[in-house]
Order: C-alpha cells, then sequence, then structure tokens
C-alpha cells in the first residue's frame, strides 16, 4: 500500500498554512486545499491565482476582503458545534483574510476558468443531509455541493460521523467519465476529530484500486489534521472509532464540463443501501442543523 497519499498533521505545511495541498503538490490537476492558522489580531494576503476558492471557518471568525467585496463570517466554535457560513472567491483576485479573534480557517479551491463574481453563503441556506442508517448514519453539510452553490469547478462539503460508524460506505468511485453515470473528480479528505476527557480521536481511512487511473491503495490510520489524497479508486469506508465522533471536509473538482457529482457504488458492497430503509438513523444526528434565515 502507497504512504505518499496519506498527510499526517504537518507533513505537508507549507508558509502560513498548516497543510497545503496544490495541484502541483498532488500530482494532479485541479483540487487544493490549504488550512490557514490565524492568532487573534492575524491577518493573511493571497492572490488566487488561477483558482476559485471557498474560505470556510472550522473555528473562529474572520472577515473575507475580494473584488471590492467585503463578508463577515460569523463562523462557529468548532466543527461539531455548527454550521458555518462561507465566502467564494474567483480566480484572477487579490484576498485579505483577517481574523480579529483568530481562528482555523480552510481555503478550498480548484482550478478553473471561468470567473464568477465573489459572493457570501450564509449558514442558514446550506442544506444538512443525513445519509444512510444504523451504524452507516453520517451528517453531511453541502455548503459547497454541485446544484447548491455556484461554482465553476469547485465542489466541497463537510461530513460527520458519530464513534463507531462507518461513512464513505459502501466504498464508491469517480475516476472515469461515463456521462449521465460517473464523474472525473480527484478528492481530498481532511479530518478533525472530538476530543473525549482530553483524549484525541482517530479513525481509518481507506482506499482501494478500482482498476483505472494509478491504482492508490491506502489503509491510514487518521488523526486531527490529517490529510487523504484520492487520485482514483474505491474510496470507503472512513471509520470513526467508538467514543470519538469524524469530522472530515471533502474537496472535489475535475476536467469535465458539467460540474457534477455522479458516483459509482463498489458492486460487491452496493448491496448494503438496500438494508437502509430497514434501520432507523443514528439518533445521535443531526449533531446540528443549519440556523434558521430569520
Amino acid at each position: 500500500m502507497t504512504t505518499t497519499h496519506h498527510l499526517p498533521a504537518g507533513k505537508a505545511a507549507a508558509g502560513p498554512y498548516a497543510l497545503d495541498v496544490s495541484p502541483e503538490s498532488a500530482g494532479w490537476g485541479y483540487s487544493s486545499l490549504r488550512v490557514l492558522e490565524l492568532p487573534a489580531g492575524g491577518l493573511h494576503p493571497f492572490d488566487t491565482g488561477d483558482s476559485e476558492w471557498i474560505v470556510l471557518p472550522l473555528s473562529g471568525s474572520c472577515t473575507v476582503a475580494a473584488d471590492g467585496e467585503t463578508f463577515h463570517l460569523a463562523g462557529r466554535e468548532s466543527v461539531f458545534s455548527g454550521v458555518s457560513d462561507f465566502a467564494y472567491v474567483p480566480r484572477d483576485a487579490h484576498v485579505s483574510l483577517s481574523s480579529p479573534g483568530g481562528g482555523r480557517f480552510a481555503l478550498t479551491g480548484a482550478r478553473c476558468t471561468e470567473r464568477l463574481p465573489a459572493r457570501y453563503g450564509p449558514a442558514s441556506g446550506v442544506p444538512v443531509e443525513l445519509r444512510g442508517t444504523g451504524n452507516c448514519s453520517r451528517q453531511v453539510n453541502n455548503f459547497g455541493a454541485a446544484g447548491v452553490f455556484a461554482c465553476d469547478k469547485l465542489i466541497a462539503v463537510e461530513v460527520i460521523t458519530p464513534g463507531g460508524n462507518w461513512s464513505s460506505f459502501p466504498p464508491h468511485k469517480h475516476d472515469e467519465h461515463r456521462p449521465g453515470e460517473e464523474s472525473e473528480l480527484e478528492e481530498i479528505y481532511y479530518f478533525e476529530f472530538a476530543d473525549h476527557e482530553g483524549t484525541p480521536g482517530l479513525g481509518y481511512q481507506r482506499v482501494s484500486p478500482s482498476g483505472h487511473g494509478r491504482g492508490t491503495d491506502v489503509l491510514a490510520e487518521v488523526r486531527g489534521g490529517d490529510a487523504v489524497l484520492i487520485p482514483d479508486g474505491w474510496h470507503g469506508p472512513s471509520m470513526a472509532v467508538p467514543g470519538h465522533d469524524m469530522y472530515y471536509l471533502n474537496v472535489m473538482a475535475g476536467p469535465g464540463a458539467e460540474r457534477s457529482w455522479l458516483i459509482c457504488d463498489h458492486p460487491g458492497h452496493a448491496w448494503i443501501r438496500d438494508t437502509w430503509p430497514d434501520q432507523p438513523v443514528d439518533p445521535r444526528l443531526p449533531r446540528y442543523t443549519a440556523p434558521s434565515s430569520q
């Protein structure tokens, strides 16, 4: 199994970023993710270059200025405490990100060609989906999903998996372009875990070869701040150990003309979906819902 696709916390740090995954560092064409940690009163300017970006608070609040627009993001205490608002900034822009109280912020990016306007995404507009049932139950915050928020190439969502549950299951892939059936998308998983009485959480991530692409093969123990790169292959399950809820941020982009998330389930495990209607959703979910717009 390869280890190059598992990036333990700190391994891909660069400059001001605790995590910096670019198309160049990942060896692919489109998807990017940066995690920025700012102290109280911190300021971070950056140029978007040939990529579009969504600035998503993981903890704390911030102000994002770009293209003559200024967006104040209320953010949240942590990824386990609530849905966050966010800001979209286009390619070929200069951005200033500041945080009076400090915090941790994800910059989810994708190389693109179209230049869309800078925009604010309210937390109240984020669809919160419960996916699966039983021990496959998980919560998906579809803030940057295709069909939810307009981007050129970028797709980004958050997933919360209660301790002891399996998500990204059945294993699925999106490494071929098959019109109407499957999208070709590179994907990044970024992980955080809920502590229990000061003990950090952990989980496990599996990626297995699909017969297409590079034959990516990963079985990784993942902890807070880790990332896993998925250029191809069946990905899943993502397993949260009992007692520790798991969060992951998914960032996807690819070469398709249509921005869509079309997946193919592993033929040996697809039957598990047929069992879901016979089981209740895990009562621990939703962990939270989007706030009212009122």
